[in-house]
């Protein structure tokens, strides 16, 4: 006589472990940079779309018009920090993240507090070389210790994941994209110290150079590292092999 059978569990939902290509798009975005459909880096999108670029530029602007016309140190940096401060309002009504555009209001903020402390209008953009040297020195460190940025970034976006590091090859192209970007950083240092250095007799080309070569600089920087860092396709370089020919 048979047991009677028991009745069957209802067959718990498998969870699905994340995909490589789900932990890249977190860690990109994590990151600040984005990629299409496709798999290709959205350049525009990683430095913050149309709205992030306004962010970034609009203060500065503002800043340098302002002393322009009034020549007055703090109506100025008051403008500075106001334009700021909207973005953060405008994000609040889009129900958008804030911390590009408190990061922003707070970059303006020891910018304004700095110029108005030592009473010289080219300090606003004093903090910037500091920034910007931060990131020169990570950079090159992640060069040498063979953890170069652009592949941490742009491996995830492409799937590599960390396999990039096993091929010497794909270690050397992002230590080349790693470079790309420190180039473009050092340039932003040489061409704007002088003008600093410079006094108020730079300050509108300073505030020039550094709308110029903020957003589009970095965009520029950023996909011709994408470019130069593309991996080989497997079949790059192999010939097919021509039938031999055997004399009659």
């Amino acid at each position: 006589m048979t047991a009677p059978q028991q009745p069957e569990k209802p067959s718990e939902p498998v969870q699905e472990q994340p995909t490589i290509a789900g932990l890249a798009e977190g860690y990109a975005a994590k990151a600040g940079l984005h990629r299409t459909h496709d798999g290709r880096i959205d350049v525009l999108r990683s430095a913050g779309g149309v709205q992030g670029i306004a962010e970034s530029i609009l203060p500065g602007l503002v800043f340098l018009v302002a002393f322009t016309i009034t020549h007055d140190l703090t109506p100025s940096l008051v403008a500075a920090l106001a334009s700021a401060a909207v973005f953060t309002v405008v994000r609040l009504v889009q129900r958008r993240p804030l911390t590009q555009a408190l990061a922003g209001v707070v970059g303006v903020g020891i910018s304004a507090w700095l110029a108005n402390a030592t009473g010289k209008a080219e300090d606003f953009y004093l903090p910037g070389f500091f920034t910007n040297a931060a990131y020169i020195l990570a950079m090159v460190v992640s060069i040498f210790v063979k953890w170069p940025i652009a592949g941490l970034l742009f491996g995830f976006i492409r799937n590599e994941g960390l396999d990039w590091r096993k091929d010497p090859a794909r270690v050397k192209a992002y230590r080349l994209g790693t470079w790309i970007i420190v180039a473009v950083l050092v340039l932003r240092l040489v061409v704007q110290v002088p003008l600093y250095l410079m006094g108020a007799d730079g300050l509108a080309a300073l505030a020039t150079t550094r709308l110029i070569m903020g957003a589009p600089l970095y965009i520029l920087g950023i996909w011709i590292a994408w470019l130069l860092t593309r991996p080989v396709p497997a079949d790059a370089g192999t010939q097919p092999s021509k039938p031999s020919s055997s004399g009659a």
